[in-house]
């Protein structure tokens, strides 16, 4: 069975180290880490080492459904790149790119087999987008 990757990106009007802390500390995690308004991210937790456990709980915001998304650290290059698996065995790579005064953030995810390809782009690259909001605010 092969393995469909997925690919989305944006630029971020920041600086790699911001935009990476921003992705990586769990106080700003919890501010930008959903797809849509009607859903939230409670918390975060963050062990940014190889080995390291990350943790982002997600809940909708009338109570209807959430779940946790964890993963273990693979590869960490300071403000560069860092690789993750999920706990269901996929493979996540992001990398930030510094590119004249902004920064590209790109991250290439396994798909999974229940939802079909498209659903999950737009849901990444809509916490993606939101990501960009919350750090260029």
């Amino acid at each position: 069975m092969s393995t469909s990757t997925i690919t989305i990106d944006s630029t971020i009007t920041a600086t790699p180290e911001k935009a990476w802390n921003y992705w990586t500390e769990p106080d700003h995690i919890t501010k930008w880490n959903f797809a849509s308004d009607d859903w939230f991210c409670p918390s975060a937790e963050n062990d940014l080492v190889v080995g390291g456990k990350y943790k982002a709980r997600m809940e909708a915001k009338d109570g209807s459904f959430g779940f946790d998304f964890e993963a273990v650290y693979d590869e960490i290059i300071e403000y560069e790149k860092i690789v993750y698996t999920i706990a269901d065995g996929r493979k996540v790579t992001t990398t930030f790119e510094k590119l004249n005064g902004i920064t590209k953030v790109t991250t290439t995810f396994e798909a999974e087999s229940e939802n079909p390809i498209e659903m999950q782009r737009d849901g990444w690259q809509a916490i993606l987008n939101n990501f960009k909001k919350y750090v260029e605010s």
